[in-house]
């Protein structure tokens, strides 16, 4: 599960770098997009590195959720009976939201396939067009609010998910938690407030 919440967590920084493209303009926009498609050729075939990758993040997707669900088992398993007296413990808001922010994102990936990817959902919905296509999209006041409330949920996914890939990794020491807590937080509100920028810019008008 860490493994691969640390791969697609690299994804999503280098996704999330790519779409703030969106701020120069159709014209770069669109050619960042087409750009994706022509990477290792020669040796690789148009869209065959973006089939690649898409496998990959598919395959660690599943694995994750797998991987999830198989821990949520052993949890409820490894004590069946409630204990009698609950002692607080210092849990945040992430961990506690932790598998409920995991099925959001679930739903939320299949959700943005379709919208902007496939262009299914699309208000638009043009191949070739994705700059296009995402101006549509967010002018629509509910798909943005999706993107918003998604975001939301991958942040608390981001700050706890990355501490504790630390733990089972074992990266993190008690010299190391006070950095890895901060990295953490850094990388969770970098990677929300890049994504959100987009769907915030084209409902203000800031792109259009």
């Amino acid at each position: 599960m860490a493994t691969t919440g640390v791969i697609m967590l690299l994804f999503l920084i280098v996704h999330m770098a790519g779409n703030l493209k969106i701020f120069f303009g159709p014209t770069d926009f669109n050619g960042y997009a087409h750009w994706l498609r022509t990477i290792g050729e020669p040796a690789l075939h148009y869209s065959w590195y973006l089939w690649i990758q898409r496998v990959v993040l598919v395959a660690c997707l599943v694995a994750h959720v797998v991987s999830a669900i198989q821990l949520t088992h052993r949890d409820i398993h490894a004590r069946p009976q409630r204990y009698r007296s609950k002692r607080p413990w210092r849990a945040t808001f992430a961990t506690n939201t932790m598998r409920y922010g995991g099925v959001i994102l679930a739903l939320f990936v299949v959700w943005h396939i379709l919208d902007l990817t496939v262009g299914a959902v699309n208000p638009r919905g043009e191949a070739g067009h994705p700059y296009q296509n995402v101006v549509a999209d967010f002018r629509v006041w509910w798909i943005g609010l999706i993107y918003v409330v998604a975001m939301l949920a991958l942040c608390l996914h981001i700050y706890h998910g990355f501490w504790s890939a630390a733990q089972t990794l074992g990266a993190n020491n008690a010299a190391r938690n006070v950095a890895f807590k901060t990295i953490a937080t850094i990388l969770a509100l970098v990677i929300t407030v890049g994504f959100l920028s987009v769907p915030v810019a084209v409902m203000t008008g800031l792109v259009s």
